[in-house]
Order: structure tokens, then sequence, then C-alpha cells
């Protein structure tokens, strides 16, 4: 039967790929945003920075933006090294759409991409133009300079769709993805950021996209069942036949369009301590926007709570953009082996 050899958990928001210089970019669209969601309520920027009644501008001097910027990317490399020296035949990615490639015509709560490959596209000049402000020069580092196509496990993503329909969770199934957003039915950034950023662009580990629908109503799933999908999906994984070394992938999140450090730290501890009771208590008001990518966390630690892998936090940086306390809190979480972690018990 398969192994699940390594885990992993990173962010992926546009900040990591951003010159910290130019943070600055998102905070003007967060001014704008009449819907910035913190602990489940809604807020004018006006409104958030009343109802917080904490200066984060501190936290937007020049200099720790840089610290924060360069920590993430030492995260990253990490991240990068744990799978780079990991022999792996196949990678479970779960990430969230939104809205690139799946749309109001179905927007199923969790969904596998089954193809023999996948494309992966640069971004063409009117789509970057058309992308709110300090998007487009983050999304271009998700992309390839030129077309590619990425390698799938079509054989496992079909024995996984048919073991999570027999665990009674019915996902939906995708051989080929639609034109979606871009008109160009490639895979989008919760996969490409993994690709590119954490694998280097050159991979040809095969990959099985798996989508959660986190953002969309009416139907995103509970984090209780996110983190049953999740042990339904770690299940199916043990179960391939043959001898597979399979890695599992969390992309996105932490919390954001705001920072919430508390509901971060509490979140992290949890993953620490193996406990499922602080995730998937987390109600449906806290897991919209930005924060509702935790969903993908949960699903994978769900995945690895049947393993011998042990977490460990990399690093973690809340990174502020803005005096309202705007912005996107980044992780780094590795699974592994005890031995590789240097435990002897």
């Amino acid at each position: 039967m398969a192994d699940i050899v390594v885990g992993i958990g990173t962010s992926h928001g546009p900040l990591l790929n951003t010159p910290p210089a130019e943070w600055g970019q998102r905070a003007s669209a967060d001014r704008r945003d009449p819907r910035l969601v913190y602990r489940g309520e809604e807020f004018t920027f006006e409104e958030l920075v009343s109802a917080r009644g904490v200066d984060f501008s501190a936290e937007c001097a020049p200099e720790v933006w840089r610290r924060r910027h360069a920590a993430c990317r030492a995260a990253i490399t990490e991240v990068g090294a744990v799978l780079g020296t990991t022999e792996l035949d196949a990678l479970v990615v779960v990430s969230s759409d939104h809205k690139e490639v799946f749309t109001d015509e179905l927007l199923a709560p969790f969904s596998f991409y089954w193809g023999d490959s996948v494309p992966h596209v640069p971004f063409t000049a009117e789509a970057l133009d058309g992308m709110a402000p300090g998007l487009a020069i983050a999304e271009v580092a998700n992309v390839p300079d030129e077309p590619t196509v990425r390698p799938c496990h079509s054989e496992l993503a079909v024995h996984l769709i048919r073991m999570a329909s027999a665990a009674g969770f019915d996902p939906a199934a995708s051989r080929t993805l639609p034109p979606g957003r871009y008109g160009d039915g490639g895979i989008p950034h919760g996969w490409g950021f993994i690709y590119q950023q954490v694998l280097g662009g050159t991979t040809s580990i095969p990959v099985v996209p798996v989508f959660v629908n986190t953002f969309w109503e009416p139907n995103p799933p509970s984090a209780m069942r996110c983190y049953d999908f999740g042990r339904a999906l770690g299940a199916a994984i043990r179960s391939f036949p043959g001898n597979a070394r399979v890695g599992v992938v969390a992309s996105g999140g932490l919390s954001h369009m705001v920072v919430d450090e508390e509901l971060d730290r509490g979140f992290l501890d949890s993953l620490m301590t193996r406990d499922p009771l602080y995730p998937t208590r987390l109600s449906p008001e806290v897991l919209r926007s930005g924060s509702s990518e935790l969903r993908n966390w949960i699903v994978v630690a769900g995945a690895l709570a049947d393993t011998d892998l042990r977490p460990r936090l990399i690093d973690y940086q809340p990174c502020y953009r803005s005096e309202a306390g705007t912005g996107c809190a980044m992780g780094f979480v590795a699974w592994e082996r005890p031995a590789a972690t240097g435990e002897t018990r």
C-alpha cells in the first residue's frame, strides 16, 4: 500500500512574491474594500480601524516589511527543501480556487482533478492589467514564462475519487479544467505557487490537485466536514495499491484579508499538539474571506492524523500592510517522520 511520507502547509499570499517596498499596493485596495471581514463581521476600512482600537502603523515600517519578507522567503526555501529531499512518487495538493477556474455554473465543496496532465500557462498582458492593485506584481511569479504542461497522477486521482465517494463524500471530478477567468484552462495560483515558488518551477513529481470550496456561498464545507474529508483522503491515499511514496500539501491561509494573530496562533498550536478540537470548532463566520483558506489546512491535518508524521512549525509571520491591521498572516509547517525531526521516541 502507498505511504504518506511528508506533509506541508504553506501560505501563498501575494505579499510573498512582492518586493516589500511595494506591499502598500495591496493596502490601497484594502482602503477601498467595503467588506473587510474580521471575526465574522464586515467593516469598511475606517470602521475596522475603530473596531480594532489598535494602530498597526509600526508594523508597516519599511524595516519591518523587509524583515518579515526575508523571513517568509527563507521559510519557503525550507519548505521546498523538505519536499526536495523527500523521494516522492506523487504529491496531493489541497488548495482553493478564487473562481479562476470553477464559477457559478457549479461549485462543489470538494473536487478532484484526474487528468494525466494540467496546463500551467503565463498570464496575458490584458489579464495582468485587469488585476486588482498589487496582484499582478505577485501573480506573475506563480506562472512559468512559457506555456507548460504539468504531469498529474491520474491513477491515484481516480482511486481517491472512488474511495472518497465510498466514504460518503461524493466529490466532483474534473478531467479537463474549464477555460476559467483567463480563458486558458490553466491550473490556478494555489497550485501555481507550489509549482513555481516551492518546487522551483521544474518539478517532475506528478500532482493530484484537490479543490476545496473555501470561499463561496452557499456551500463551503464546515470545519468538521473538512477534517473528516481529510481523514477519508488520508485513508484513501494509504489504500492505493503499490509502494508509492506520497506527499500532501495545504496551500493558502492563514488569516487574511485582516490579520488575526490570536486565531492563527490558536490554530497553529492545535496543529503542533495534533488536537482536532480547535480547528474543527471554527465557525463558518470566522472561516470567511481569506481566512477561509484555513479549510485547506484542516483537510491536510485530517489526512495526516492517522500517520506517524510529526508537525514542525517552520515559521509564522503576521504580515500587516496597513494601520487597520489588514494584510496576510503567513504560516509554514512541515509534517515529517520522527527521524527527520530529530525525535528519538
